[in-house]
């Protein structure tokens, strides 16, 4: 499994575990289920019980090919949308615990899944599905091509690395601290705060972020002098390993 070391816009460092091929294989392979439990429902039972399969046997080809795409659609876009509503996840994704983020440390949006999906007709539909096999074997961050124009990569949320539960960090001789009133917490409440926010960046959980924001600031009476929440909880921690260590 290789390593994925992404730089934030907040020049933050951090380190996921890129998806393996055998991971984002099966992901694919459950979604595959999903398409065919569909389509089985559908085709199998839906037009049966209707009897709109007479009714497309009775039309010309045309206009019965059409209807028939109308019922295809959900599994035709199912990855464009899915992964636009669930930040990055299929269904499959999810049971495999896996996810596509962006390489430079933002949120993916409709545009990277809309070229991920585009590239998927020519590398990943049968039978062509090998393209993207080998392109990410071949590649050190385990993309396909749609991941390689879309500027994203796919990442396991297992947590396979160990998170450093001491809530001590390195500083520069020459560091500046910014807020004095995080000698309100405790070593308690700075290690609760050091596992969400790292917890939160591994799982790209922005949303987290802002709100162990807010409850610093509702606790402490601090008032953040930047407008990134990303860099206020950095400047928290190294407060406090800061004034605890001069104490």
């Amino acid at each position: 499994m290789s390593e994925l070391s992404i730089t934030t816009t907040q020049n933050v460092n951090i380190n996921f575990n890129a998806a393996t091929v055998g991971e984002r294989i099966l992901a694919y392979l459950l979604d595959l289920v999903i398409w065919i439990a569909y389509c089985v429902i559908i085709y199998g039972v839906l037009f049966r019980v209707t009897g709109l399969n007479d009714l497309l046997n009775e039309m010309d080809t045309w206009s019965a090919r059409a209807i028939s795409l109308i019922f295809y659609l959900p599994v035709m876009f199912y990855t464009l949308v899915l992964e636009s509503l669930m930040e990055g996840q299929t269904l499959g994704k999810r049971i495999m615990k896996i996810k596509v983020i962006k390489i430079d440390g933002y949120q993916a949006g409709f545009g990277d899944y809309l070229i991920r999906w585009i590239f998927r007709l020519v590398e990943v539909t049968f039978p062509l599905s090998f393209v993207a096999v080998i392109a990410m074997m071949v590649n050190k961050k385990s993309q396909r091509l749609g991941d390689m124009a879309a500027g994203t990569a796919v990442i396991s949320l297992k947590n396979n690395i160990n998170i450093n539960h001491t809530i001590l960090r390195e500083l520069d001789d020459r560091y500046i601290p910014v807020y004095p009133m995080v000698i309100k917490l405790s070593d308690n409440d700075m290690r609760i705060i050091k596992e969400t926010y790292e917890t939160s960046l591994k799982t790209t959980d922005w949303a987290m972020i802002e709100k162990l924001q807010d409850k610093i600031e509702k606790v402490t009476g601090i008032k953040s002098v930047s407008a990134n929440a990303t860099a206020f909880i950095e400047t928290v921690l190294n407060d406090y390993n800061y004034y605890t260590q001069k104490m």
